[in-house]
């Protein structure tokens, strides 16, 4: 789960901003990359018909849209309408910024799960900053906790958003998707994966503790007139080729 730009804008919650030396190889998470710890993600989504874990494309905004908004518990949707206002379209801004071809929340860093041809989970990440900037003073109070538990984990591979379809859940896809990550971040010169979860998520907790992440900071929720249960964030890590 992201900051500001988990609402699909420009990262603009931090000046100056420092980008990441880091990039995830063209076609990193395929085949190519690792194969050993690719099957392995495959087998952890063992209980479904057929999986396969494949690139998205532009033309899976739509779904990109939904899992973000699903993994964020309505954050992402709730700006999107502030921006567009009573009378846009929030979904469709939502489905435009996961179609661009850059920023953090484009669809060139998400992969996606498919059950029998139909898609049914997300994975989304990226380099986190390697020298995280001050906080812009401007930064809508809500983001300023997660903006902090990310200055945390510098040089990380941040895994902002991990989320399954209602009915697929319960099928491995999660766990599958967990492994991935794992290659994608190896492949990119990453040795930790990052991620911040709402203190709500249990089940998403139970997930991330028994596959090695620890908690390693939490911050309280800055609720504004986002209507959400959570009270904390938690930060969770994972040295890269830890099981």
């Amino acid at each position: 789960m992201g900051s500001h730009h988990l609402v699909g804008g420009a990262r603009a919650s931090r000046k100056p901003d420092h980008r990441s030396r880091h990039a995830i190889p063209k076609g990193a998470g395929e085949g190519a990359l690792n194969r050993q710890r690719l099957k392995r993600a495959k087998k952890a989504g063992r209980d479904t018909k057929r999986m396969d874990i494949r690139k998205a494309r532009a033309s899976d905004a739509a779904h990109l849209a939904r899992f973000i908004n699903m993994a964020a518990d309505d954050l992402p949707l709730h700006f999107w309408r502030k921006t567009v206002g009573p009378d846009g379209d929030s979904w469709a801004l939502g489905q435009e910024r996961a179609a661009r071809e850059t920023g953090n929340f484009s669809y060139h860093n998400a992969w996606l799960a498919e059950v029998d041809g139909a898609v049914a989970a997300c994975l989304l990440g990226y380099a986190a900053e390697d020298q995280p900037g001050p906080i812009d003073p401007d930064t809508p109070p809500i983001f300023v906790p997660l903006l902090e538990l990310e200055a945390l984990v510098p040089g990380s591979w941040y895994l902002n958003v991990l989320a399954t379809y209602e009915a697929f859940r319960g099928k491995g896809l999660g766990s599958a998707l967990l492994a991935y990550a794992e290659v994608i971040a190896a492949a990119a010169g990453h040795d930790t994966i990052s991620l911040i979860a709402e203190d709500t998520h249990q089940d998403a907790l139970r997930l991330y503790t028994a596959k090695g992440y620890r908690q390693v900071a939490r911050r309280p929720v800055v609720k504004d007139d986002w209507d959400v249960d959570a009270s904390e964030w938690i930060l969770f890590t994972k040295p890269v080729g830890i099981t």
